[in-house]
């Protein structure tokens, strides 16, 4: 690529003021999605006992004696695939990088923002190489890089913007270290957005386990894990909660993605979800997505929203 084409690695302001993308970005996790971007499922395959100790949820599949199978995995991708297409989303893809096959889970090592992509430092050694991937893509296609984390790990999945200039910032010490969001919270107030801190225990991995939105005035979060601040602050901005179980919590059932229009992404296992949804009027997809649930990840795991039109 010709270098007087390519982006910085670093377009925030300090102080404030970085002025907001016309072509990409997300102002919150609702939102009509246009764009996702998704890893490959090519690389795909089960880390096991070396990734066990990172994820509570990878320990119980190991617990439970399921095994991992390609064929079927890749045919559940494609499913979910097929999904955001139908539902008129463009789906782009990390570059494949057969030594990390959890960089299907592109929520992790990156997050698109209202300025720009932040680039995630991941708190397992055999994934800390999957942000080469994440530099590559957005450097190839011209989307500016607001920053870059450097002063801990921090993952994509504990950044949860719950709408325009309100981010709920999970962190456990151990996925996402405090010291770490502390550094993107700084940048974030800077840009004088509203911050709640979400501290939580590293059993419930990140924050978007237990909240995830469903359109700019509703959530699903887990009533039994989420604390009674964030509850609460979230019923301050007005938005109504729709709760999900503790046990398909667990199962990374609220783990799901917002398509805009009151349609869902959701997953065949959240069965209770699912009938909560449709019963307050949402349109839900469903695929069978079992072989990268019992990985420790969701659906909501697997996308990094790069535009949303405001519904």
């Amino acid at each position: 690529m010709d270098a007087q084409n390519m982006q910085p690695l670093r377009t925030r302001l300090d102080g404030g003021g970085t002025p907001r993308l016309s072509d990409w970005g997300i102002r919150s996790e609702a939102g009509l999605l246009t764009d996702v971007l998704l890893g490959p499922a090519d690389g795909f395959r089960w880390m096991g006992e070396e990734n066990a100790s990172w994820s509570s949820l990878v320990r119980d599949t190991e617990r439970k004696g399921y095994r991992f199978d390609k064929q079927v995995a890749m045919r559940q991708h494609r499913e979910m695939v097929e999904a955001y297409h139908d539902a008129g989303v463009k789906t782009h893809f990390l570059p494949l990088d057969d030594a990390n096959p959890y960089q299907v889970y592109a929520r992790d090592s990156s997050v698109m923002t209202p300025y720009g992509a932040i680039i995630c430092q991941m708190a397992n050694p055999r994934r800390r190489g999957e942000y080469a991937a994440c530099l590559r893509f957005y450097l190839e296609r011209n989307i500016p890089i607001y920053d870059m984390v450097s002063s801990g790990h921090f993952e994509g999945g504990d950044f949860n913007m719950i709408g325009d200039n309100a981010l709920l910032l999970g962190y456990t010490d151990h996925r996402t270290e405090k010291v770490a969001a502390d550094q993107v919270a700084a940048w974030f107030e800077a840009e004088g957005w509203d911050i709640k801190w979400a501290p939580i225990d590293q059993f419930y991995v990140h924050i978007d386990l237990m909240v995830c939105m469903l359109n700019a005035d509703c959530a699903a979060v887990c009533l039994d894990t989420t604390e009674d601040d964030v509850i609460a602050w979230l019923k301050g901005r007005g938005i109504e909660i729709i709760p999900v179980t503790f046990k398909e919590t667990m199962a990374l059932g609220c783990n799901v993605v917002a398509l805009g229009k009151d349609r869902i992404l959701s997953t065949a296992s959240a069965t209770d979800l699912n009938a909560k949804l449709r019963a307050a009027g949402f349109d839900v997809y469903d695929p069978d997505m079992s072989m990268f649930l019992r990985a420790g990840g969701g659906v909501h795991c697997l996308a990094q929203p790069l535009r949303r039109e405001q519904d």
